[in-house]
């Protein structure tokens, strides 16, 4: 009787007497069962159906995140990872100790070790081809921090809007509007990230630029020679050490007086292989963005030359092609940022994405609470000052997860016959990749 009746509601028009109907019938003794036995209509059942919920980034590389702050952990579920690629926790676990808190005195001081597990996918060191599931369990939950919180909003923050759509959430710790949430994306963009660098040798590289008002002057970092190193070499992740002890001071200012200031990630990419990206409604730069602006507490995307192209002309943001030494079209300036037309070009891809101020701090602040009362509110927790520097990794992780996916797009597609020489450049792996595999 159950399914015949939810078949009955699904077949029925979305509208109010619709609803009226399904009270009605819930209201009253259900009739014999041989009234309800209505012939399903499958095409409205299908209308009908959630194709998506928000959990799951990519066509080819697909990721899904689970798992929520104070929850027993979280994690990833990775499907469509080429086999045979050499993979161990380790491999992870880099990037998520640059992500975890309680790293220094500028971030949560929430104390979580972030060590991964892989659960699903891998045999004797290598992919399998098949789902690849990493675990990453929750060590330091404090749920009574957020007592308060149970009952009033936090201005700015996910709890409104969560109460809003769903009609429920999480309390503690915010739930999946948690930044924890993106253990997940930092696990499966490492993977990410290794089979770039081992099929194209292509590099991403994240670092804070600008940190409230301390703003890094443009060209100060040779986005052609950056390295790694010199990133982590401080605790706010600016490959310049002048900069980054003024950004460390700003942060300092407003983490004393329980307040929080935001700032920018730059991320370049070198060594993209020229053709990812697709034209209209996938191209690289929306797919970037999308994946940026879907980490928590982003507010803004630029690529290229960004804004500031606006106050040029024609003349002075073109950048003019020329042949380099080995005979390769290249461009003299990289103002559209390594894309053109929404497919990259082979340059440096550069990237700015900005991130609010952390939401929730520890001074007084007027909101209301979940049954509609104006109160005040001091923010209990423990929350990083400035989410910048963990962001790093993170900004990282989402630009592999879509170059990677763009990538198996790019060669599913235009190299299943044989490309033009004469125009298009092979999708090759380094002559020592074979090796790097140890195959």
């Amino acid at each position: 009787m159950a399914s015949s009746l939810t078949k009955h509601f699904l077949g029925a028009q979305s509208s109010s007497d619709g609803l009226a109907r399904l009270g009605s019938l819930q209201s009253q003794p259900l009739p014999p069962s041989r009234s309800l036995q209505l012939p399903a209509r499958r095409s409205s059942v299908k209308r009908l159906e959630i194709q998506a919920a928000g959990s799951t980034y990519g066509t080819y590389f697909r990721v899904t995140t689970f798992g929520e702050s104070h929850g027993g952990g979280v994690g990833c579920v990775i499907d469509g990872c080429p086999p045979r690629l050499p993979l161990s926790e380790a491999d992870m676990q880099v990037d998520l100790d640059r992500r975890r808190p309680g790293q220094s005195r500028i971030t949560t001081p929430r104390k979580e070790t972030d060590t991964c597990k892989i659960a699903s996918g891998t045999a004797d060191g290598f992919t399998t081809g098949s789902p690849i599931k990493v675990e990453v369990p929750n060590t330091d939950q404090r749920g009574n921090d957020y007592t308060e919180m149970s009952q009033a909003y936090r201005p700015s923050h996910a709890d409104a809007t969560y109460d809003f759509k769903y009609g429920v959430r999480s309390v503690q710790g915010g739930g999946r509007s948690s930044a924890r949430e993106t253990i997940g994306r930092v696990a499966a963009g490492a993977v990410a990230k290794k089979i770039l660098k081992l099929y194209a040798d292509t590099e991403i590289i994240a670092y804070v630029s600008q940190v409230h008002k301390v703003i890094l002057p443009e060209g100060l970092v040779d986005h052609e020679t950056v390295a790694l190193d010199q990133i982590e070499s401080n605790i706010v992740r600016c490959p310049d050490p002048e900069y980054a002890e003024k950004m460390i001071a700003a942060i300092d200012a407003v983490r004393v007086r329980g307040d929080s200031v935001g700032g920018v990630v730059t991320c370049i990419v070198r060594k993209v292989p020229r053709g990812l990206g697709s034209p209209v409604f996938d191209k690289l730069e929306a797919e970037l963005a999308k994946a940026a602006l879907s980490l928590p507490a982003t507010k803004g995307f630029e690529f290229g030359s960004g804004f500031a192209g606006t106050f040029m002309t024609g003349s002075e943001h073109n950048d003019e092609f020329y042949m380099d030494k080995d005979g390769r079209i290249r461009t003299k300036t990289n103002r559209s940022g390594g894309i053109q037309g929404g497919i990259s070009n082979g340059e440096i891809i550069n990237m700015r994405i900005g991130f609010k101020p952390t939401s929730t701090i520890s001074r007084k602040q007027n909101t209301v609470t979940r049954d509609k009362h104006d109160t005040e509110l001091i923010a209990r927790g423990r929350h990083d000052p400035c989410v910048v520097p963990r962001a790093v990794p993170m900004v990282e992780a989402a630009v592999a997860m879509v170059l990677v996916d763009q990538l198996m797009a790019q060669y599913a597609q235009c190299n299943m016959f044989p490309i033009n020489p004469a125009l298009q450049e092979p999708l090759e792996q380094p002559h020592d990749a074979q090796a790097k595999l140890n195959l």
